[in-house]
């Protein structure tokens, strides 16, 4: 059974919970969900038209405050923003107190700039200062990501005095399993876990224990590069420094993941010619959904214009041999899936870093070996069918044709990713609908140029 399956009973019973106000009941409810769970209650909640914003609050209400900082954490910006318009200061303070620093960093930067200095007036110096610090840090970077909740230790410390440490700060970290070791200069000095630290020697010096050749992230790396970090060296923690090597944060596992998604989410969104969605396509407005998926269609529906132009142009080949017509969604269709396959192949390798531009001469030579055998190999299978249709001169013309339209394709679609990241554009842009309306022009002027060259010499 999937969570939503095990959700949906929930969602019902805390709505008639709220609806006959059994407070009693409401509470088992609440206790028995996961915060994430309760979380995407909320969401649906605030989905709606016009309870969904009351009903949400008394959800949130009816949870202890630790409780209600985490659920409030797992919504998307939208809804934080008005769960938190709809409360007064003094409660949302307790809120932001609770959650964790890179989550408080995230809803304060969505709330609108008057209620920002309402809390800021409000808050304890320290607190306040943190908060602008990490809500300084551009969208889409390593710092925007960071929290900075973490275990440090000075240098210079023995190992009790350093376990001493860690339980007075342990309470607030988000993860304990990794300790960073700071000079007093606060640049990061090492690193050291958690259990080299409870298994060594009390008096031992943990300079003496750390490992110092540490990986690390800039505050201004781009954060696919910073999740790639730590999916590549299978970290827990990926500590961030800033231009003077000093830490300033982490990168913990589940928010590299939450970066991971978003940037595949968003590849393939471009990958279909579609614009950045502010929020999931279930709940984003009909406006915004047309406005993101029109433009590059109508520019593809221009794009499609060369082919009608080029099938205009071979009118007296097409009408002395009608039996083209027959092949011309299939050998075009073809090249548009080879070359999509193509692209797919390309954006993902750079995407993962596996490929670069500096492999684009052995990509080419693999290309022209892969695509050319495919390229055979639908020509064969195909050339029967041109035989039954039109007779060996009609199939041998869609069996040229097939293999050169199949590497046309292909070749293409690898390239295009290439030249798009030369000139700066994201490379995602380069698949399946682009890939294609390019091939469907090429290949009619292939397929029927092929033609019209076989058919009248013969």
């Amino acid at each position: 059974m999937s969570p939503d399956d095990t959700l949906q009973p929930h969602h019902a019973a805390l709505l008639r919970a709220l609806e006959e106000e059994d407070s009693e009941r409401l509470g088992v409810l609440l206790r028995e969900l996961r915060s994430a769970d309760i979380g995407e209650v909320v969401e649906d909640a605030l989905g709606e038209e016009s309870e969904g914003l009351p009903v949400a609050l008394a959800l949130l209400d009816g949870l202890p405050l630790e409780r209600r900082a985490n659920v409030l954490g797992y919504l998307p910006g939208d809804e934080q923003r008005a769960v938190a318009q709809a409360m007064e200061d003094k409660p949302l303070l307790l809120l932001l107190e609770e959650m964790g620093s890179d989550e408080r960093a995230d809803l304060f930067k969505v709330l609108h700039e008057d209620r920002r200095e309402a809390l800021l007036r409000r808050m304890a110096h320290r607190e306040r200062e943190e908060l602008k610090r990490l809500a300084s840090y551009e969208e889409g970077t390593g710092g925007a990501i960071m929290t900075a909740d973490y275990v440090a230790v000075p240098t210079g410390m023995t190992v009790s005095r350093a376990l001493m440490r860690v339980r007075q700060t342990a309470p607030d970290a988000e993860t304990v399993y990794q300790l960073y070791i700071v000079d007093a200069e606060g640049r990061l000095a090492g690193t050291m876990s958690l259990r080299q630290l409870m298994v060594a020697r009390p008096g031992a010096l943990i300079d003496e224990l750390m490992i110092k050749d540490v990986i690390s992230a800039s505050v201004d790396e781009p954060q696919e590069e910073v999740a790639r970090t730590v999916a590549r060296y299978d970290l827990l923690a990926l500590p961030v420094v800033d231009a003077e090597g000093c830490l300033v944060g982490i990168v913990t596992h589940d928010d590299a993941m939450d970066v991971v998604e978003s940037e595949a989410t968003e590849d393939i969104h471009k990958g279909m010619s579609i614009g950045a969605l502010e929020d999931g396509v279930s709940r984003v407005p009909l406006w915004s959904l047309y406005r993101k998926r029109v433009t590059w269609l109508v520019l593809l529906v221009f794009g499609n214009l060369f082919s009608g132009a080029g099938i205009a142009y071979f009118e007296e080949t097409i009408a002395a041999q009608v039996a083209l017509v027959f092949f011309l969604p299939l050998l075009i269709g073809s090249g548009g899936n080879a070359g999509a396959q193509a692209a797919t192949l390309m954006v993902r390798g750079m995407a993962t870093g596996d490929v670069g531009v500096k492999d684009w001469g052995k990509l080419l030579g693999r290309e022209l070996l892969v695509a050319g055998s495919l390229g055979l190999t639908m020509a064969l299978a195909v050339a029967p069918i041109g035989v039954i249709r039109g007779g060996e001169a009609v199939a041998m013309v869609v069996a040229v044709s097939m293999v050169s339209i199949v590497l046309f394709g292909s070749l293409l679609g690898m390239c295009l990713p290439f030249v798009l990241d030369r000139l700066g554009w994201d490379p995602a842009t380069a698949s399946a609908p682009l890939v294609t309306t390019v091939i469907d022009a090429s290949g009619v002027v292939i397929y029927f140029g092929f033609a019209t060259a076989m058919l009248s010499g013969g």
